[in-house]
């Protein structure tokens, strides 16, 4: 599952120069970009500018940070703490300021003894240095003031990032790059390209269409309702009028018909002048011939009433490659509306993807309303800085310290998530909700803190206790991965088991009330920190009671045996990260993790993450599966769509699996990925001997492959526009490698024609989606705020060169140092043309990409 944490604004140490009480002097800089935060009214404006991004000669930074007194107070010498998110902070001491790290992701700038008062309007400015910056996500984020005196307050600290132009030579390098891979893309006619999405099975074009209009009606036999009346509500939306459904008839009509030597979700569909027919065995199939029916239409179709839509003329016989085709969405780190999730279910329908991964509960929320047990959510549901409050979660992410940040604090009550069920009910979408533990559980761990102290008070010591999740008298120490030192369930308490038992049921009885399947659920299990357990009383009164657990690590097995028999009792089996699976052994005196035999026969499905190259982790997924475990390929190196899509400064997303753009799915060969494991964590290309001796995946291991999945962790999305952007145009390529079978590159063993058969492959597909499909989403759902690929371009013969990944989508530019716009000149020939000229790509509705600058 990843999760190294969001490795920004590391600062190994803090050097002074010292803070001056005159007039802020404004700094040269080259370029100031549009990351930071701008907040009316602060009391203070921090500056950040990056002097050396290889000081020393060394992977790290050298920076200016500078604060100003925007406010009508001085700020004093002692007293005060500047809070942020970001960064697992060093500091040596220092005399005028400190860096402290708080929990988690939060850390604080706070005065040393010699730090001076800064007067309303004077600043002081501090020398800063760290690892080096990778991109905008790295500097720190959600900045707040806080006085010592007033602990219950923060106030938002504006705050600005001068880069410089030290990223312009490998902003230019990138450039030049993406350059180079473009030249491999043709420009293929809209015509001639296969018109629905995914590519099916087999498709053949007959030419003569039918016209779609207000007078069509849809026939459906008895087993087929629900879907007709659902494909009635969709072609009101396009022309206005509800189509009749009814269970026979004659004439020209949508007919959705049963036939029962199709496979369970395979569909046949037919158009012609005389209408549409839709043949299938089962709800589901019928569903995903009415999607490849929608991709058949203009994207017109969808922004508004037509009278009528021509449907082209084909036959279509296909039917899904993986049973498992899956989606997980992160709403625990940082929240996103209910709406926002229903247009993620309307997305994964339209591309026939039905597995939706619900990921609620994180060390830093729990976004469900378990009606047993409030306190998750009025708790677990809210971050605010008040550092002496039990009845919140302090900011995480760059929430900022107020509770009505709508990233931070939110959750969904439980007739939003029955909504949700039923949503993805009628969409043939399986909602698996994941209840994180024992570790990542911070939100579920406070929340019961609280109701523990809440029942105390009221006297009721034995019902307080009864859902605890750790030993109060536990003085183990750790620190998890992503910085937590109290963010694990403790195994060993019957209190932890109560609590799993009342929240499963309270999920269980939403799924029931929406009428939704339910066949699993999700617990985690990944990255717990040494360290944890080891000083629980709990743990060593269970030690000397059950004698097969001789060491902490052995309540691994101990808690999963307990999970798992949890669910088969209510008849639903287990699913988790893929440490579930694994356990620990010393091998030639290192400790590894190998599939656990204990659990190989139990069903346990289990996401598997970890396939970073040189991790010694590669195969990992394809050893679990020949172990017999149910494995949802899950890698991070191609399939994690939160990590940033390129190497670019000006690209936002985490980096520390790798870079994952549209491309990485799309060449990702389920049964043999370690052939296209092509990078590394850095972008450079791999050393192909690491992968030699990995295991590769037998007869058995490949019937144990149930599907694939894509998540999409949400440290760095604070807005349903942050979560989009990273979320498409990934997700087509996810869904493409989901559905359709293994194209021609992918098994052709001569490696200039398997280049030549990909090069085909990829130019068919980014044309259909830049021509079909993302206009589409311009206005599918009410729309999406996809990411539009910046150009290539690259210096040749004293000329500038400028190419696209996306065919038909325009390249403006600007030779005097502007922002090239839509109206700025059209790059049709190479620029002739000195000095910085700047370029950027346009989509026909005229959204823009990022900007590439080029000195020539």
């Amino acid at each position: 599952m990843k999760r190294i944490i969001a490795g920004t604004f590391l600062l190994s140490h803090l050097l002074t120069l010292g803070c001056s009480q005159a007039s802020r002097e404004e700094k040269a800089s080259t370029e100031t970009i549009t990351a930071g935060t701008q907040v009316q009214n602060s009391p203070l404006k921090l500056t950040l500018e990056l002097k050396d991004n290889r000081y020393q000669n060394k992977p790290q930074s050298r920076s200016e940070l500078t604060i100003t007194n925007t406010g009508e107070q001085a700020l004093p010498a002692r007293g005060w703490k500047i809070f942020f998110n970001g960064g697992r902070l060093k500091t040596a001491d220092s005399t005028i300021v400190q860096v402290k790290h708080y929990n988690g992701d939060l850390y604080y700038l706070a005065p040393g003894s010699k730090f001076k008062e800064i007067a309303p309007g004077k600043s002081a400015t501090v020398e800063v240095s760290g690892r080096s910056f990778r991109n905008l996500t790295d500097f720190p984020v959600g900045l707040y003031l806080a006085m010592d005196n007033n602990p219950k307050e923060g106030l938002p600290v504006a705050f600005e990032i001068k880069p410089g132009t030290h990223f312009q030579k490998s902003e230019q390098a990138l450039a030049a790059r993406i350059f180079k891979e473009n030249q491999a893309i043709q420009n293929i006619p809209a015509e001639k390209l296969t018109k629905v999405f995914p590519t099916p099975v087999n498709y053949q074009e007959k030419g003569e269409p039918f016209i779609l209009n207000e007078e069509t009606i849809i026939i459906a036999d008895n087993a087929f309702q629900r879907e007709a009346e659902n494909l009635a509500l969709t072609l009101q939306g396009i022309m206005g009028t509800k189509p009749v459904v009814q269970n026979q008839g004659n004439g020209k009509a949508i007919r959705l018909r049963q036939r029962q030597n199709i496979p369970a979700e395979g569909y046949e569909l037919k158009v012609d002048p005389n209408g549409i027919e839709i043949a299938a065995s089962s709800p589901a199939g019928i569903f995903y011939g009415i999607q490849s029916v929608k991709t058949l239409l203009p994207a017109s179709a969808f922004a508004g009433r037509v009278n009528a839509v021509t449907v082209p003329g084909l036959e279509v016989k296909d039917a899904p490659r993986f049973g498992y085709r899956g989606f997980m969405m992160d709403v625990a780190r940082n929240f996103q509306p209910k709406a926002e999730v229903l247009k993620v279910l309307d997305a994964m329908a339209l591309y026939k993807m039905n597995v939706f991964h619900f990921h609620f509960s994180e060390d830093e929320g729990w976004r469900l309303e378990i009606p047993s047990l409030p306190e998750l959510t009025t708790v677990g549901g809210s971050r605010l800085h008040d550092s002496q409050s039990k009845t919140s979660l302090m900011p995480s992410y760059g929430s900022g310290p107020s509770n009505t940040s709508a990233a931070g604090t939110g959750f969904y009550t439980r007739a939003d998530f029955i909504e949700i069920l039923k949503y993805a009910r009628d969409r043939h979408i399986r909602v698996i909700p994941e209840i994180e533990s024992p570790g990542h559980a911070r939100a579920a761990i406070k929340s019961m803190d609280a109701r523990y102290e809440r029942l105390v008070k009221e006297g009721k010591k034995a019902e307080a206790e009864k859902y605890l999740l750790r030993d109060l008298n536990d003085k183990s120490i750790y620190r998890s991965v992503q910085g937590w030192n109290d963010n694990v369930m403790d195994v060993s308490l019957p209190s932890t088991y109560n609590f799993l038992e009342t929240v499963v049921d309270d999920i269980r009885a939403m799924y029931k009330e929406a009428d939704a399947p339910l066949t699993t659920i999700h617990f985690g299990g990944d990255e717990v920190p040494g360290g944890v357990w080891e000083k629980s009383p709990g743990v060593k009164a269970l030690m000397s009671k059950d004698k097969s657990i001789k060491t902490v690590d052995d309540l691994w097995y101990y808690y999963f045996g307990k999970v798992n028999q949890l669910l088969k009792t209510r008849n639903l089996y287990l699913s988790g990260w893929e440490e579930i699976g694994l356990k620990k052994v010393v091998q030639n005196g290192k400790v590894n993790w190998v599939p656990n035999e204990r659990f190989a026969d139990q069903n346990f499905h289990v996401n598997v993450w970890k396939n970073s190259p040189g991790s010694g982790a590669e195969d990992l997924a394809y050893r679990m599966a020949n172990a017999g475990y149910k494995v949802i390929l899950t890698g991070v190196t191609h399939l994690y769509l939160d990590l940033a899509y390129s190497t670019s400064y000006y690209e936002p997303g985490l980096y520390w699996g790798g870079f994952v753009g549209m491309e990485k799915p799309f060449y990702f060969i389920p049964y043999d990925y370690l052939r296209n494991l092509r990078e590394d964590d850095n972008g450079n290309p791999i050393n192909r001997s690491i992968i030699k001796s990995k295991e590769p995946l037998t007869a058995k291991g490949r019937a144990n492959i149930v599907g694939i999945e894509a998540p999409l962790w949400s440290e760095t999305n604070r807005s349903p526009q942050d979560f989009e952007y990273k979320m498409m145009p990934k997700l087509l390529s996810v869904a493409e490698r989901a559905w359709s079978k293994d194209p021609a590159w992918a098994t052709e063993k001569d490696a200039a024609r398997e280049q030549n058969l990909y090069n085909q492959a990829w130019s068919e597909f980014v044309n259909v989606v830049a021509k079909r499909e993302l206009p589409r989403l311009d206005v599918y759902a009410g729309g999406f705020n996809y990411r539009i690929p910046a150009p290539g371009a690259a210096i040749q013969d004293g000329k500038v060169m400028a190419n696209i990944q996306l065919p038909g989508y325009t390249i403006r530019y600007t030779t005097n140092g502007s922002e090239p716009t839509v109206t700025s000149p059209e790059y049709t020939q190479p620029i002739d043309a000195k000095g910085t000229v700047k370029l950027k790509a346009f989509s026909p509705a005229g959204r823009g990409s990022n900007t590439v600058t080029l000195v020539n």
